[in-house]
């Protein structure tokens, strides 16, 4: 008879797919994982027009914005328990739906980082870039003092735990070809196509979630 410890080796070393399905469960289910020593967090799913997101909070601070296909330890958290009525997650709900709807530019809800100092630093240069700007990851490690770390500076724009809100989206290639994104290239396309024209993008009758549309063929073309 397998141990649950082999179990949970056997879920993890699955196929890619199901490394998503097993993430997708432990954080939108709310499941409980094996670091059991670490903080519980509370969490909220909502609906966007990029997917599905999990927002995650700890006391009075938002610490997460994780994707449907996460990849298993890319935003390593503990127990997650769902609670809807958490005000951070509320508040943070709020204000991705202007965001969404155009409204919204600077995002105000109290953050808190789990990284190294050097993820820090690279997250904190990311909330810098203006909205509707893009920067390359050289001009990125430039910024914070470091302009020989580029591939570090990668490396830390992929761990942003924070997306969206911490705009790790706005940071492309050194000729502004669309890279790597935790919430896949389409979505990305999709977050600087509505940032490219805020408001003027939508009408009374256009849903947020196909506004951008209009727009996302320029970006996509840089592919």
């Amino acid at each position: 008879m397998r141990s649950p410890e082999d179990a949970r080796a056997n879920a993890l070393t699955a196929s890619e797919n199901g490394e998503h399905d097993f993430l997708f469960r432990l954080a939108f289910g709310a499941m409980t994982p094996a670091q059991s020593h670490m903080p519980t967090y509370a969490s909220k799913r909502i609906e966007s027009p990029v997917g599905p997101l999990l927002l995650v909070a700890s006391g009075n601070s938002l610490v997460a914005i994780l994707w449907k296909d996460e990849k298993p330890g890319r935003v390593p958290l503990g127990e997650l328990l769902t609670d809807p009525g958490h005000p951070i997650l509320l508040e943070t709900e709020r204000q991705l739906e202007e965001y969404f709807a155009g409204r919204r530019q600077l995002f105000t809800v109290k953050l808190s980082f789990l990284g190294t100092d050097f993820q820090q630093r690279v997250w904190n240069a990311l909330l810098r870039i203006p909205y509707g700007e893009t920067r390359s990851y050289a001009q990125l490690a430039a910024q914070i003092g470091q302009p020989r770390a580029v591939r570090a500076v990668g490396a830390a724009n992929g761990r942003n735990p924070l997306s969206i809100i911490v705009p790790c989206h706005r940071v492309v290639g050194s000729t502004g070809k669309l890279t790597g994104f935790a919430g896949g290239l389409e979505a990305k396309a999709y977050l600087l196509a509505l940032e490219s024209s805020p408001g003027a993008c939508l009408t009374n009758d256009t849903p947020a979630a196909v506004a951008p549309q209009r727009h996302l063929s320029a970006i996509v073309s840089l592919t």
